[in-house]
């Protein structure tokens, strides 16, 4: 494998750090530890909130005896900083919430080509084409809103139409969130570069509600501060176990947009491996694709198992009956025009 890193994502790295941070200051204690790990333990960079899949990496070491020095950050900070390292990055594996991340990591050959055994137990649908990364569990897009202030047949057939006046100043958006980011760059895949653009510039002008991160827009939604939020499906989820009850039971829901609408995107998050003849990384690899795994993604942070056998979160429909958009997740990897254009929008800074 040959470690290199090019022009634009140097130009990456400058926009992602401006609008994330720089968390690349505080993670170089260690650059080197990688060639001097052994097999009985790796170094993970995760974009995965710690409070979610820290319990899994416990249970990964219980099982195996391997032990995991995770690094948690931004999935875009990480992804900066892992093209800035290069090929000296400390990182065995990258744990990405979104696929255009890990993308952008293996346009820069970083990753080694997976084995066909792993690759074969996801759907082609959500893995790299070029065999460098895998998706490990499943996100929808959603429009979560307040049950209490609407009903859902007061909600848009298609996200297009947030940018109506009718809806200004009642929606939520987390324009730094690398969700967010994944969302616009299938608007541009999808719709078209002007469109997507218009999108983004009627979003910005409609007043929306800014927030870091979805789990802010989903509590604010649940106390009726806004009326409703672009998020992913599981943070409804998320509000109801931090709250001990049923999602049911919530004042907040999740509006599916249906008939193929890009706000329905169902995105992925993944992993990619620095050395695939690492063994400790691969056997890592192998328990997020368990049963076991899969089961804890289903269960403990309500979202969609990707292999065969395992069911979805309870109160969302079986993924293959979601009525997603047609779109090649190995599209998402152009960060750098997304960041810039909602920059531009006005919806940052």
């Amino acid at each position: 494998m040959t470690r290199t890193l090019m022009p634009a994502a140097l130009a990456l790295l400058a926009l992602t750090l401006t609008s994330c941070g720089n968390a690349a200051d505080d993670q170089e204690d260690g650059a080197g530890e990688q060639a001097e790990a052994g097999q009985d333990s790796l170094v993970l960079y995760s974009g995965r909130n710690e409070e979610l899949i820290q319990p899994l990496i416990d249970q990964f070491t219980e099982d195996s005896g391997i032990e995991v020095e995770v690094r948690y950050g931004d999935t875009a900070e990480l992804a900066a900083q892992i093209l800035e390292e290069g090929e000296d990055t400390p990182a065995d594996v990258f744990l990405a919430q979104d696929a255009g991340a890990l993308g952008a990591v293996a346009q820069e050959g970083l990753f080694d080509e997976l084995d066909a055994e792993t690759r074969g137990q996801v759907p082609e649908a959500f893995r790299d084409a070029e065999d460098h990364w895998i998706g490990v569990s499943g996100r929808a897009r959603t429009l979560v809103y307040n049950t209490d202030l609407l009903d859902e047949e007061d909600l848009p057939d298609s996200v297009a139409e947030l940018t109506e006046p009718e809806y200004e100043g009642r929606v939520g958006v987390a324009p730094t969130n690398a969700s967010f980011q994944s969302f616009v760059t299938a608007y541009r895949e999808v719709e078209g570069e002007q469109a997507a653009e218009d999108f983004l510039t009627g979003l910005a002008e409609n007043d929306p509600q800014i927030r870091e991160k979805n789990g802010e827009i989903v509590s604010d939604v649940a106390d009726g501060a806004i009326e409703m939020g672009l998020v992913n499906h599981y943070y409804l989820y998320g509000r109801a176990a931090e709250l001990g009850q049923d999602p049911a039971d919530l004042n907040i829901a999740n509006h599916l947009f249906g008939g193929g609408d890009i706000g329905a995107l169902v995105n992925v998050a993944g992993v990619g491996l620095f050395d695939a003849e690492h063994e400790a990384s691969q056997t890592l690899v192998e328990h997020l694709l368990s049963e076991d795994g899969q089961r804890y993604f289903a269960e403990e942070t309500a979202e969609y198992p990707l292999i065969e056998g395992v069911e979805g979160p309870e109160g969302m429909p079986a993924l293959e009956d979601l009525d997603v958009p047609e779109i090649d997740l190995n599209s998402l990897e152009d960060l750098e025009t997304t960041v810039q254009m909602i920059t531009e929008s006005g919806l940052v800074g």
